[in-house]
């Protein structure tokens, strides 16, 4: 099985916040079959009504489904792509700073002196301020290098590296014939293990089961070419994308603390005003 190399394709490790069978050599037996997890996946490519949320109307529940991309989809994919990656922006500079007590720290320690150098109750006000705009101000600025970067290799070209890559594919979720979500798929032949990558939902279509959906169409790719594991890395910092994760049964294995995204200059200033954390998970479906 060949894939694409590694530096062909920008880390996908910041993963927005809801078939085409490849040939594969049997192994063992399954832990979880596609059937016992989500049996209302099986042989059909839609969302059934069951795994809908019970708010979802009639017309939703008959018209959301899953399927694989087609070339014509590349702008509105790449959009949905970029707006999910741009709602990092503000969560990470403001929502990600309580998973931060060093920095926390610091940030009070300064506003302290401020104070007691200064003597200015106003400028000891304003310093909160300012440091939160310095916070966006690198947190954009970071995360729109790594939107480059990821536009510009695999979201550049999708038809080219997924779905005509050995062992990956890429999956749009369909809403009353609007591309409203998508999801990726890459092998691992050293591990036997899929990647689930470059997952996100159109803001307005959020709240009904979509992107579970997706995670579940990555599981059952995995499970119906015989790997061994899914597996996710993700820099979300809202605690919904990890329940999300959780729900559809992949477990935590790790997290790397001061996550290292591409486009970073690693300066003094900007690794103090911005920060990121580093998810692992996996999802076991057989031994090895």
């Amino acid at each position: 099985m060949h894939y694409l190399p590694p530096k062909m394709v920008c880390e996908t490790k910041i993963v927005a916040e809801d078939h085409e069978s490849i040939s594969g050599s049997k192994k063992e037996t399954v832990i979880v079959s596609s059937s016992q997890m989500w049996p209302s996946l099986m042989g059909s490519s839609s969302i059934s009504p069951a795994s809908l949320p019970a708010a979802v109307n009639e017309e939703d529940r008959e018209r959301v489904c899953i399927r694989t991309f087609h070339p014509s989809e590349q702008d509105v994919v790449r959009r949905i792509f970029y707006e999910g990656i741009m709602e990092r922006i503000p969560n990470t500079a403001f929502r990600g700073l309580k998973d931060q007590p060093f920095t926390q720290l610091v940030y009070g320690t300064m506003t302290v002196i401020c104070f007691v150098v200064t003597k200015s109750f106003l400028l000891t006000c304003c310093l909160p301020i300012f440091l939160m705009g310095v916070r966006y101000y690198f947190s954009r600025k970071v995360i729109l290098s790594y939107l480059e970067c990821a536009l510009n290799t695999d979201m550049s070209d999708i038809e080219q590296y997924y779905m005509k890559s050995p062992g990956s594919c890429f999956w749009v979720a369909v809403l009353n014939g609007n591309v409203v979500g998508i999801v990726a798929a890459r092998g691992s032949e050293e591990d036997n293990s899929v990647e689930l990558r470059r997952m996100s939902v159109d803001s307005k279509y959020r709240g009904k089961g979509i992107a579970k959906a997706l995670g579940r169409k990555v599981v059952e790719f995995a499970m119906l070419n015989n790997y061994s594991s899914v597996v996710l890395g993700t820099t979300a910092v809202k605690v919904a994308a990890h329940k999300l994760y959780e729900s559809l049964g992949f477990k935590h294995v790790g997290v790397v603390e001061h996550y290292r995204l591409p486009g970073m200059t690693h300066s003094i200033l900007e690794r103090m005003f911005f920060q990121l954390r580093f998810h692992r998970y996996r999802l076991q479906l057989r031994e090895e």
